[in-house]
């Protein structure tokens, strides 16, 4: 295992004279971010696009502005003694301006890179052994007809950069289908559809120091390309798989330089695990961990990009279950739901994003926590359904 000791930072205090957070981005995993800021007495500033986004409606020091714009980043890096990262968005040569500037950017521009481009991430993920789907760059009709020659229709198209919940993903059975997206001017891979059994995500966190921690592996449940559940532990997997899935998680973050949370999401399948993506930053897969582990993935971020020693990341129950909750056709009566929700089931969490509903947008999340899965199971899909539909029953 690599050990990276940090460079020497910019002293930017806050506070009772605690280090002061960037973070570039300003949604929901911002505005949890910064709850776990307040806990540990830090101060959180946030780079959002508008001053009505998810972590700038509750967060103090916002400055709004893109995280396109070298002049932006700068100002706001400046003010800050480590900047990371809500989103995988910001192209990767400005970070790598801002390092030579000698601005303390984590994860760096080296390692971030993997989670923003698929196609790096695949062939670097392939030269270290690690086990992937078959694929391969597609620009042309031919590139495509000759891997579906090899690995069958239909293929799952990928752009290399830019997607994420479904988007810039296709399933296509034909060079029909494909065509849009081959003219399109998108770069472009494409993957063998691998008959996998169930989605599971390994959440590792890495400090510069080399300190590593990482959580009991989940499953997540996907519906339309979009998490809906979160299961953990995943039921049913192996204790040695399991082993495997965070030992791969472990490794992969020190082999990549990563610094702070990430996730791996994996694919199970009947001759084992195949890495699927990587992101950089807390996840939706860790959002069960505010209620559900004695520290979150929120609070071990902080940890791990200030250097600070990694919490304990054992669970507070035997399952937990987490239900993301979907904008509906509107939020008009979302008080009177909730009123009732906690009536009815007062140990479930609830926790709402402050964002605008769009049918199909994440707006939040509920958390249940017991001894019975199936018991927690319900009550978690019961209290997002009925916050999003008003209906109890689905």
């Amino acid at each position: 295992m690599t050990t990276e000791h940090p460079r020497t930072r910019p002293v930017v205090r806050g506070a009772m004279g605690l280090p002061v957070v960037g973070m570039v981005g300003g949604g929901q995993l911002s505005r949890m971010t910064h709850q776990a800021a307040i806990a540990l007495g830090l101060s959180l500033r946030v780079l959002a696009d508008a001053s009505h986004d998810a972590a700038a409606l509750v967060a103090q020091g916002v400055t709004v502005g893109s995280h396109e714009s070298l002049a932006d980043l700068r100002d706001f890096a400046t003010g800050c003694e480590v900047v990371t990262f809500d989103h995988e968005h910001v192209p990767g040569a400005l970070i790598a301006a801002l390092e030579t500037e000698g601005l303390n950017i984590l994860p760096g521009s080296a390692a971030l890179l993997h989670a923003q481009d698929k196609l790096v991430m695949r062939e670097r993920l392939l030269a270290l052994g690690v086990p992937v789907p078959p694929f391969a760059a597609v620009s042309s009709p031919a590139d495509l007809s000759l891997f579906a020659d090899t690995h069958g229709w239909p293929v799952v198209l990928k752009a290399a950069t830019g997607g994420y919940d479904g988007k810039g993903v296709w399933l296509v059975s034909s060079l029909e289908e494909a065509a849009p997206m081959l003219a399109s001017g998108v770069r472009l891979l494409v993957e063998q559809r691998v008959p996998l059994l169930r989605e599971l995500a390994a959440v590792v966190a890495r400090s510069p120091y080399g300190q590593a921690g990482v959580w009991p592996v989940v499953e997540t449940v996907q519906s339309g390309g979009i998490c809906v559940e979160v299961l953990a532990p995943a039921p049913g997997l192996s204790e040695e798989l399991a082993l495997e899935a965070q030992s791969l998680a472990i490794r992969l973050a020190d082999s990549l330089g990563v610094v702070g949370v990430m996730a791996v999401e994996l694919f199970e399948t009947a001759s084992g695990l195949l890495v699927n993506e990587l992101a950089m930053r807390p996840h939706n897969s860790g959002h069960w961990t505010i209620e559900g582990a004695r520290t979150s993935q929120f609070e071990q971020h902080l940890r791990a990009v200030l250097d600070y020693p990694l919490g304990t990341t054992t669970m507070t129950a035997p399952w937990v279950v987490m239900a993301n909750l979907l904008g509906g056709d509107g939020d008009a009566d979302l008080d009177r739901r909730l009123h009732l929700l906690m009536g009815r089931d007062p140990a479930l969490k609830v926790h709402l994003y402050g964002k605008q509903v769009r049918p199909g947008r994440k707006i939040g999340h509920v958390t249940a926590l017991g001894d019975d899965l199936d018991d927690v199971r319900t009550r978690a899909r019961i209290g997002a359904h009925y916050l999003r539909t008003g209906e109890w029953t689905q």
